[in-house]
């Protein structure tokens, strides 16, 4: 689930934050490092728990409905929510199972905010509609999961407050690992019951290494890229340039001498897209040409043995 994408953002945090710490140590920034990315981890299976939260709300309702009903001698309420196959899948998830049980923090902890969050769905026209439906397929079961995920828990800002409140990591984390809750919603497949697989916390131990890598590279070697910033700045104001966008080349520079398969094009490109981000205005703009240039110096100088396009194709002034 931790990709590369988030990996660079972390670094780019992590990176600035070494440089304003007056007590620079390596190993404890790597460290706060890995377990900045171990917390990104821990909201994706936090979010995916949210649902099932959500779900046993609504079996309470429909628990107090029952019996209201039968008292009354009404008719029973629909059991079509709290049957949904999907939801059921999830709740029953061996992986997810074993990851609650082992964190102290629950959504039992946070009952009103989940109770809103029920309240919210059975007033949307996603929940009427399904409900209405005659389709009872595991894959409308799905879907519906899929719809009130994007509509009421991507953006919601109640949410963002609390997960905000809970840990500070989290803090730019929730919009990319919720493209990767919508991810894992698809991939869920009826027959893998139980042993339905979630998204690892590494795809593979050479993207852990990345990170490991591009961060030491970058603050190791960081009089070293200043230099060459320095030096193919002579028709740039470099003297006002922002310190995060300087941090920000420093790293993109690490990642195209550190990793030769990483085409040249698209290290600049997502290093431009973090300007956006996390520096000014100009910022990107600014970035884009000056890590072209740093790029062509560094292969006419014989440091860095990869091509590189006629011209950056990225749309820098967006």
């Amino acid at each position: 689930m931790i990709n590369r994408e988030l990996i660079r953002i972390k670094i780019v945090q992590l990176t600035y934050a070494y440089y304003q710490n007056g007590n620079r140590n390596i190993d404890v920034a790597e460290k706060e490092l890995l377990f900045s990315l171990s917390k990104s981890y821990h909201l994706y299976m936090y979010l995916l728990a949210l649902m099932v939260a959500v779900s046993k709300e609504a079996r309470r309702h429909y628990d107090v409905e029952t019996a209201k009903a039968a008292r009354e001698g009404s008719p029973l309420p629909s059991s079509k929510f709290v049957d949904n196959k999907f939801a059921l899948q999830l709740e029953g998830n061996k992986y997810l199972c074993d990851f609650i049980d082992s964190q102290k923090q629950t959504w039992d902890d946070d009952v009103e905010f989940v109770r809103s969050l029920y309240n919210q769905v059975v007033q949307s026209r996603i929940y009427i509609d399904y409900m209405e439906s005659d389709d009872d397929s595991y894959e409308a079961d799905r879907e519906v999961w899929r719809k009130l995920y994007k509509a009421l828990i991507m953006e919601n800002e109640e949410l963002d407050a609390l997960l905000e409140e809970k840990s500070l990591y989290w803090n730019d984390d929730k919009d990319i690992v919720d493209t990767f809750v919508l991810k894992t919603i698809k991939r869920f497949d009826p027959e893998n019951n139980v042993k339905q697989e979630l998204l690892p916390e590494y795809k593979d131990e050479e993207d852990k290494d990345f990170a490991r890598k591009l961060f030491r590279a970058t603050v190791l070697n960081a009089d070293q890229y200043q230099h060459y910033m320095s030096e193919t700045s002579r028709n740039w104001d470099f003297s006002r340039l922002a310190y995060m966008d300087v941090v920000i080349m420093q790293i993109a520079i690490a990642e195209m001498l550190t990793f030769p398969n990483i085409p040249i094009n698209v290290t600049i490109n997502e290093y431009v897209d973090l300007a956006k981000v996390y520096s000014t205005i100009k910022s990107a703009g600014y970035i884009n040409g000056m890590l072209d240039a740093i790029a062509r110096f560094l292969i006419s100088t014989g440091k860095l043995l990869k091509p590189i396009p006629e011209k950056n194709s990225k749309k820098n002034k967006e």
